[in-house]
């Protein structure tokens, strides 16, 4: 099983990423969510300096975060400085979307502009539309500002069989957060290597999955404190999005629907509150505060991070590796260089 890192973009992600190709992790990815994060492109660029070895990912982009033709400069000047170590993420949105109070993209939406990035990435044509006016668009860029020879790996955020299907047409890997279900990622593996079957497309990106991990002490609890600091912003990222999605609701256990209440008056909200977005999403991703940890419910640590002895760890590792799945994708939150350390040790 391959192994990376993903972070936050801000100033010294460089420094984290230089120390992950030292400690022999494959990639290096930083989120894309404008109102709760830096810039990807401007962090991971950083990153390019300084590394020589290591992928460098946007864990994920969206249609409604930029045109097609400014995330396919982006991407291209990260290529320019990255040759061949750049991987595109992208997604509806469902996270940079909600924090703007708003709904993510459609299905077609992510398909078309996933072709559009690709197309003019590769130094090819594709159709560019405003409004009611469609023209044909490519780079006009005369030398080397952006590098469309390097391959770019592209990935489909895939959180049900639909953006699986869609990775599968467009010859894309998938990428997902918090999954850890190895029946599921079997059922997405399958659904996307059809779909690319009957497109008559080589698939030619890999499947990823973004967690946390801890790794107990002799005797430690499972759902103590640490092991809750160390993944609760996983299990936050989901009573979120529950909190914000009541009809996501009905798929929790009764001591998740009951944190997801509690969460929402802690926060002094409602899930149809037009400005609930401000204090839901505030510190999103970031380690959780001391205060929360009570909605970290043991059904979501089992569920949502890997939490576990070493022993544990390389058995959950590689049940996740015979479902299909190429590399984990780790965020450390806690002390992320000694934690990526004891990662690197572990595998």
């Amino acid at each position: 099983m391959r192994k990376g890192i993903v972070v936050t973009a801000k100033p010294g992600v460089d420094d984290l990423a230089a120390r992950a190709e030292e400690l022999g992790y494959d990639s290096f990815w930083v989120y894309d969510t404008p109102m709760v994060n830096g810039d990807p492109f401007i962090g991971l660029a950083q990153c390019a300096k300084v590394t020589d070895r290591i992928k460098l990912g946007v864990g994920v982009t969206s249609p409604a975060l930029r045109s097609a033709p400014a995330s396919a400069a982006a991407f291209a000047s990260l290529n320019a400085l990255a040759p061949g170590r750049v991987i595109c993420g992208i997604g509806t949105g469902n996270t940079a979307r909600r924090t703007l109070g708003m709904k993510p993209t459609t299905m077609a939406t992510l398909e078309r502009f996933t072709g559009q990035l690709q197309a003019l990435t590769s130094g090819g044509t594709t159709e560019y539309t405003e409004g009611d006016r469609t023209r044909e668009i490519r780079f006009l860029h005369v030398g080397d500002y952006v590098n469309t020879e390097a391959p770019i790996e592209f990935v489909v955020a895939a959180f049900g069989l639909k953006a699986a299907q869609i990775a599968g047409r467009r010859g894309a890997g998938t990428i997902s957060f918090g999954l850890l279900d190895p029946s599921t990622w079997t059922a997405f593996v399958e659904a996307r290597d059809n779909a690319a079957k009957e497109a008559g497309v080589e698939v030619r990106g890999d499947s990823y999955v973004m967690t946390s991990m801890h790794i107990l002490a002799d005797g430690e609890d499972p759902y103590g404190p640490a092991a809750r600091d160390s993944m609760g912003h996983v299990a936050m990222a989901l009573l979120t999005f529950a909190a914000d999605n009541p009809s996501f609701q009905e798929n929790l256990e009764p001591e998740e629907r009951d944190a997801v209440q509690r969460l929402l008056k802690r926060r002094g909200t409602t899930a149809t509150a037009d400005d609930r977005h401000f204090v839901l999403y505030e510190n999103y991703l970031g380690r959780i505060y001391p205060e929360d940890r009570d909605l970290i419910v043991p059904s979501l640590v089992d569920k949502l991070g890997l939490v576990g002895s070493p022993d544990d760890l390389r058995k959950r590792v590689a049940a996740l590796e015979a479902s299909g799945i190429d590399e984990i994708v780790i965020q450390p939150v806690l002390d992320p260089e000694r934690e990526m350390a004891d990662f690197a040790r572990l595998f």
